[in-house]
């Protein structure tokens, strides 16, 4: 009857179909590493009755909405909202049909700042990482390295109506922009991201560079902005390669011969490329977030994670 109440979840139970959340969802659901996470985050976790009131959220359930959160880069309001919308993520989070215990904006901003003053967002990284190196997936072999600016919002526009002194100015290009600059050092077999760095959108490669690699790999490959002598000097010997692209002389041009190594370096640095349109795309981490570096870096650590999961995933799914 028109007005009729319906029972929860019971339109998701007839559907033919699944939409492309649904097996989004199922795919990381499968992949996820959930008990190495847990054994992280659960010792840090209050316990039941600790403080009085209302028993705590269970940590898979807020480790679940941690990673709903960052796969479409949704704000701490927004992903409180969305939970109440999306049967599809209820059900991922491990919320019951008709369960009225939904993590709100104040329960997730909490877990969040947990994860950030423990260090764990660093752990879960590294935990995944190990999680795809068990599975043969993060081979060591060689290292591409690259950048990308994840531009802040105008810097006047914010409660104090002032520019963060942590983010100045940058050229990109033709352009002006303010931002934080995410590193990454990318397995070259894989193609998943083993090592992240941050900075200032003003900082140049080379100085976040080293920190980048392992210091087991024989090839790296890296764009114009890593030339250096001294680390060409340093990097020598038996099967080490260091493919870095060439750069004209100031004033001159690029010698044809050089010219078609750009090109055959390129072809070769394509796959760094992925994890970066991963964050940006699929996880629409396109602007900073929060004021100040170490708040967006905690922010990047979790979609870089879950994005070599995503990356990996038919691998680990075989």
């Amino acid at each position: 009857m028109p007005g009729q109440p319906g029972f929860p979840g019971l339109g998701d139970a007839m559907k033919e179909k699944a939409t492309r959340r649904e097996r989004f969802l199922a795919a990381m659901d499968a992949v996820a590493p959930r008990g190495r996470l847990l054994g992280l985050i659960a010792p840090h976790r209050p316990q039941a009755g600790a403080k009085g009131g209302h028993p705590p959220m269970p940590a898979e359930t807020m480790v679940r909405v941690h990673f709903l959160q960052n796969w479409p880069a949704l704000g701490d309001p927004m992903a409180g909202e969305t939970l109440c919308d999306s049967e599809a993520m209820r059900r991922f989070a491990g919320i019951e049909p008709g369960d009225e215990r939904i993590p709100d904006e104040t329960t997730i901003l909490d877990f969040r700042h947990l994860l950030e003053r423990h260090g764990l967002t660093e752990a879960i990284f590294a935990e995944v990482n190990a999680h795809l190196a068990d599975k043969g997936i993060t081979l060591r072999s060689g290292t591409l390295v690259d950048a990308t600016i994840i531009d802040a919002p105008s810097p006047t526009e914010n409660g104090a109506g002032a520019r963060d002194p942590e983010m100045p100015s940058t050229k990109k290009g033709n352009d002006w922009c303010f931002g934080t600059k995410a590193h990454g050092g990318v397995d070259a077999e894989g193609g998943v991201t083993h090592s992240l760095g941050s900075s200032a959108a003003r900082a140049h490669d080379s100085q976040v560079r080293e920190a980048l690699l392992h210091g087991e790999e024989s090839p790296v490959w890296a764009d114009r902005g890593c030339v250096s002598a001294e680390r060409e000097t340093a990097f020598e010997g038996p099967g080490r390669v260091r493919g870095v692209m060439r750069k004209a002389p100031r004033g001159g041009e690029l010698h044809p011969v050089d010219a078609q190594i750009n090109r055959i370096i390129a072809v070769l640095r394509a796959k760094v490329e992925h994890p970066f349109r991963v964050l940006e795309r699929p996880f629409g981490c396109v602007k900073t977030r929060y004021r100040g570096l170490a708040g967006n870096r905690a922010r990047l650590l979790t979609p870089f994670a879950r994005g070599n999961l995503f990356l990996a995933r038919r691998r680990l799914m075989a």
